[in-house]
């Protein structure tokens, strides 16, 4: 009979095994019994200056900051009802007591709804005010109490100055009151709407910016709107350190006009602007030659001309408008900026170039339809 016996390693396999059981199982074995308890907590001391500064600008300035969902409209493959169903999410604020709520355009583009989720959670029906795509703003309204609507505090962009602190406040991914802290990293800066639209004097910032941020306060040290957070610049569409926040003194231009007019109403010249392919083959200055002009309109009751065929086929000139108030105008798209600064029913002063010689005219401007 052939007897069963162990290898030398399977014996030391064997030892291991069952001592690290034991010390699993049993570990008084192993190391006896010890009186345990928690550490002692060292006190911290007092918070650093700009910790405290974190901190107060987030409880002051979060109550003012909304979730905002956009709703579309989905059938049931069964039943056939129609209900309203999540599509999206970002950020907004609270613009004044009477429930105006401002966020990006694009955050309910296209959406057949929209609600809003306030600081204390309450969440409220919302309805459209007005937009802009231009300018990638559009304005909500709730029915919310006024002390559940703490306006946020107005600030300026025009005195800002790269190196200085900023705060984003905003819901990136859904996760809701997320504080960011930055700086201004570049003022100035021109990024494209989503209308195509150049929205300029753009300002950009490191602070973290993350989808669902969009519609959010960019704020200064003291807590003040300085900008809305827009856009990013980023391969991943996460965060890299390159965010851009629409200018707070383009918002405070814009929103109060939706809040009234349900729009924004871009004052009109009444003139066709020619393609940039007429000003190099007819080698004009920068400007916008005046192709047409709108009978009775702003621009023919002045006495602009616009450029046409005379009677051999030859081109007779026109005029070429290349300033409004003295700031230059290089194409249509700095003209249609520069119009909105100014109301219908104002005075403003064109130049203008017609066949070598420049003059200026007084235009007074007309509401666009």
């Amino acid at each position: 009979m052939k007897h069963l016996t162990s290898s030398p390693l399977a014996v030391v396999a064997a030892a291991l095994i069952g001592a690290g059981a034991a010390f699993l199982a049993v570990p008084a074995l192993v190391q006896g019994k010890t009186e345990a308890a928690p550490r002692a907590v060292t006190p911290r001391g007092a918070l650093a200056a700009d910790e405290q500064a974190n901190i107060d600008i987030f409880r002051r300035t979060s109550p003012a900051v909304v979730h905002i969902t956009s709703l579309g409209v989905q059938r049931d493959l069964f039943s056939l009802n129609v209900q309203r169903v999540p599509r999206g999410t970002g950020t907004g604020f609270v613009w004044d007591e009477r429930g105006h709520i401002v966020t990006n355009y694009h955050v309910i583009q296209g959406a057949d709804g929209a609600r809003v989720t306030l600081a204390d959670q309450s969440t409220w029906d919302a309805r459209l005010v007005g937009a802009f795509a231009d300018r990638d703003l559009a304005v909500l309204r709730i029915e919310a109490p006024k002390d559940k609507l703490p306006p946020i505090v107005m600030g300026s962009s025009r005195d800002l100055i790269v190196g200085q602190r900023v705060y984003a406040i905003g819901n990136p991914f859904g996760l809701d009151q997320t504080l960011t802290t930055g700086i201004v990293s570049a003022l100035g800066r021109e990024i494209e709407s989503f209308n195509q639209r150049t929205i300029r004097g753009v300002i950009q910032t490191d602070a973290a910016i993350n989808p669902g941020n969009s519609g959010g306060p960019l704020l200064d040290s003291a807590g003040r709107l300085i900008g809305v957070n827009t856009q990013i610049a980023s391969p991943s569409g996460a965060s890299a350190g390159i965010g851009f926040a629409i200018p707070a003194d383009e918002v405070n231009r814009i929103v109060p006009r939706l809040i009234r007019d349900g729009r924004f109403v871009r004052p009109a010249l009444g003139i066709s602007a020619g393609p940039p392919g007429l000003q190099q083959a007819l080698k004009l200055p920068k400007g916008v030659a005046v192709v047409q002009l709108a009978s009775a309109g702003p621009a023919a009751k002045a006495g602009l001309q616009a450029f046409r065929r005379g009677t051999r086929g030859e081109i007779v000139a026109g005029d070429v408008i290349t300033t409004i108030n003295d700031e230059a105008v290089a194409d249509l798209d700095d003209l249609l900026t520069a119009l909105e600064k100014y109301q219908p029913g104002e005075s403003v002063t064109l130049g203008l170039w017609r066949d070598g010689k420049a003059r200026k005219q007084s235009v007074v401007l007309a509401a666009s339809d």
